[in-house]
């Protein structure tokens, strides 16, 4: 607990050439009513998202890169420039996607939650699309099962099911313990971050949650799904400025996570797998160019990702 007027919560928000959703992000934390202290690091984007932030939110404090270096340094960076994982860090860490809207006490909820529970190390909110319909913020860890739904999905219920990674409690209004949520609004305690470290540098994009809350729970720690807590999140806005790079770096993260963590036979499964889905969406995407509807650019790109992903060992 820190003394009054210091700072419980620290937010880090990675950003990358979506000046407009920044800045709503941005002016949706200032009814937070806890002691916080917000950082933005800006991964060298082309838009005026920099001279925004320091117009219109002087009290943020801003990193600017050079380079845009990927989301697990940038978030470090920001992790680094509040004090974490030191003793001298705000009680609470918040992992804070640019693209989203934090509701109204939604931040409140889930630090309470946490103060109330010692042994929960991290906890995420209920998502919602722009709509406000649910989008799903609870998973199980990955399993050669959602491997395969990744390429050939199911429908309906089933898709919806533990059987593709999905927690059935998702849809009440109960708060319970999962394997990791969506990365786009993360609360992390800053004892169980001093304890594990903080995120694998390694990752460029995409899975560096996933593995976060993987070492968490090696450790004894517990995650947990908070519904109470609301957060609108638009979703995939940055990345889907560079789809085709974005593929890969997200099967180069996976590939990462299962060799730190899974067996040799898991892999060489999940290869096998990924290797079947790519020949399929190839053959997929080449129909479609030739019906008019995917551009012979976007199929080269398309191609030359799949050829990389194929590649990967």
């Amino acid at each position: 607990m820190k003394p009054d007027g210091q700072p419980r919560l620290g937010i880090v928000i990675v950003h990358y050439n979506t000046a407009g959703l920044l800045r709503g992000c941005l002016s949706s934390l200032q009814g937070c009513t806890l002691p916080h202290r917000v950082v933005v690091v800006d991964n060298a984007s082309t838009d005026d998202a920099v001279e925004m932030v320091r117009r219109e939110f002087p009290r943020v404090i801003l990193l600017a890169n050079s380079e845009n270096c990927g989301f697990a340094r940038a978030a470090n960076q920001g992790l680094r420039a509040l004090g974490f994982p030191q003793a001298g860090a705000p009680d609470y860490a918040l992992l804070l996607n640019p693209d989203t809207r934090v509701e109204e006490g939604a931040l409140e909820a889930l630090v309470d939650w946490m103060e109330a529970h010692p042994e929960a190390g991290a906890a995420g909110p209920r998502l919602l699309n722009p709509d406000g319909s649910l989008q799903e913020n609870a998973f199980t860890f990955p399993t050669l099962l959602m491997s395969f739904f990744d390429f050939f999905p199911l429908h309906g219920r089933l898709y919806r099911s533990p059987l593709n990674g999905r927690y059935r409690q998702m849809y009440g209004e109960r708060p319970f313990p999962i394997d990791h949520p969506l990365g786009a609004c993360l609360l992390l305690r800053r004892e169980a971050l001093a304890q594990v470290g903080l995120l694998d540098e390694g990752y460029f994009m995409y899975v560096e949650e996933v593995d976060l809350c993987y070492r968490l729970k090696r450790a004894g720690w517990t995650v947990y799904h908070v519904p109470a807590a609301r957060v609108l999140h638009y979703g995939g806005q940055s990345t889907r400025q560079l789809a085709a790079r974005m593929f890969v770096e997200l099967h180069r993260s996976r590939y990462r996570f299962f060799h730190k963590y899974y067996p040799p036979a898991f892999l060489w499964a999940h290869r096998q797998i990924t290797r079947l889905g790519l020949a399929w969406r190839a053959w997929k995407d080449r129909r479609d160019c030739r019906a008019g509807r995917i551009p012979p650019q976007e199929l080269a790109e398309r191609l030359e990702a799949y050829r990389q992903v194929a590649a990967m060992r």
